[in-house]
């Protein structure tokens, strides 16, 4: 697929010019502040990974490869054919934010959104709107035998209604975005319940046996089917999922699995900020990821005396690749899986919350092991590439993934995004499906002072 409209310079910027862009900023401080650390070039890093969703995209049908090599070579043949439809919803947002921000030109990019778009609507297959969770990266037929997915519809979805927003001015995209929208049936995806969506649903085996029943990255979801036009759910569904509470270092939020995307993922596009329920547990989602980014932090830094990698500069554990393979590790509480692995996609999606504290981790792990970690052949394996950082690496024994993933690429960039400008929170908020199903389920604006999560 040709680079030639992107705006990336033809020499990476090296680690030591990189840093030296970091320390240029401690120059000047603020008068009567006390000296800080640098923070991080999130701009750098959004840049980065938006060059992995317009280098790793099929030009004809604008789906993304689902990992690729940090070092831009061929995966091998198992992976390198196969894209993740969640991938592609976080890469037609990036390619929003790459026109905005001057890093593609914006025909370019309203071409390869139209060209998505497109493929969804006419040629990929559905079954009542939902999509296969893996696809072959040239054709859209089904890869690895995978489900029709949810969640990944859903994220498929809201990248759509960013792009769709986002280049409003092209009627084809706009329409396009809201016939796929409007296609899918909610109802159907119930399997039955009258309120708890399904996991998916294979040709084989019909209906995964499993529902989105607790609190995780499917809010975004439950948005979605409440506030559609055609087939929606009750806004009952709502409250008809579990809200575990976490209580771990002075910080209370609710959780329902350990790793730390699962409070990401649907606030990339959904601007939860001073918003309160008004029934049920009375929760403000955005306080809430919040308090369990900190408790994070402070969960990672716990484990300083079993792990020394880990501190309250160095932290960071999501699900991501492993040394063993895909793990879906994070904390608190603690499990025997945790190995002193870091994930920088933990605190990349973090951003939108805790700027300053995400900054200082991610500069840290540049800082202390950007030039690499020592291999046994005596090559140095790098962290930092043309994507930005490896999906994840263990300081304590030399372990460096090879690979970027698509969906923790994203996560970073949108969320670097919304902490600079808002832009994807302003694109998603702007169609009336998600405002709607907010004012159903009555999460509102914060009108008076309330007990804080």
């Amino acid at each position: 697929m040709s680079r030639s409209n992107i705006n990336v310079p033809s020499g990476e910027l090296g680690r030591r010019q990189f840093l030296a862009r970091i320390a240029a900023l401690a120059t000047f401080p603020a008068l009567a502040q006390p000296a800080r650390r640098p923070a991080f070039d999130t701009d750098e890093l959004a840049h980065r990974a938006f060059r992995y969703f317009w280098e790793q995209a099929d030009a004809g049908t604008g789906l993304v490869r689902d990992r690729a090599r940090l070092d831009r070579r061929p995966d091998e043949p198992h992976h390198w054919h196969v894209a993740s439809i969640a991938a592609t919803g976080f890469g037609l947002t990036a390619l929003a934010i790459g026109a905005e921000r001057g890093w593609v030109d914006g025909g370019a990019a309203r071409q390869r959104a139209r060209a998505t778009l497109r493929f969804f609507a006419h040629r990929a297959q559905h079954v009542h709107g939902w999509y296969f969770h893996f696809l072959d990266l040239a054709s859209g037929s089904r890869a690895w035998q995978s489900e029709l997915s949810s969640i990944d519809t859903a994220l498929l979805i809201a990248g759509v209604l960013a792009a769709g927003a986002a280049f409003d001015d092209d009627r084809e995209i706009a329409a396009l975005a809201q016939r796929l929208y409007r296609r899918l049936d909610f109802q159907w995806m119930l399997a039955g319940d009258r309120l708890l969506l399904s996991h998916g649903w294979t040709p084989e085996r019909g209906f995964i046996p499993y529902r989105w029943d607790s609190y995780d990255e499917a809010t975004i979801l439950y948005l979605l089917g409440i506030g559609a036009a055609e087939r929606p759910l009750a806004p009952a569904s709502w409250y008809a999922w579990r809200r575990p509470w976490i209580d771990f270092a002075g910080y209370r939020y609710i959780a329902g699995a350990r790793p730390l995307f699962i409070h990401q993922y649907s606030h990339a596009w959904v601007d939860y900020r001073h918003r309160r329920e008004r029934q049920g547990e009375h929760i403000n989602y955005f306080e809430n990821s919040v308090a369990a980014t900190r408790a994070h932090r402070a969960f990672c830094a716990s484990l300083h005396a079993r792990f020394p990698d880990y501190d309250d500069e160095h932290w960071g554990i999501t699900a991501s690749e492993g040394a063993h393979g895909y793990m879906a590790w994070g904390g608190p509480p603690f499990a025997s899986d945790i190995d002193g692995t870091l994930v920088p996609c933990a605190a990349a999606g973090s951003l939108m919350f805790t700027p300053d504290l995400c900054q200082d981790d991610l500069a840290a792990m540049l800082r202390d092991y950007g030039n690499g970690l020592p291999a046994r052949n005596g090559f140095r394996q790098p962290i930092w590439g043309a994507y930005g950082f490896c999906d994840a690496f263990n300081p304590l024994t030399g372990w460096v993934s090879p690979h970027v993933l698509g969906i923790d690429l994203g996560i970073g960039l949108l969320s670097a995004e919304n902490a600079r400008s808002g832009s994807v929170w302003r694109w998603f908020m702007s169609h009336e499906a998600p405002r709607q199903a907010m004012a159903r389920i009555e999460l509102l604006p914060e009108a008076a002072p309330h007990p804080r999560v």
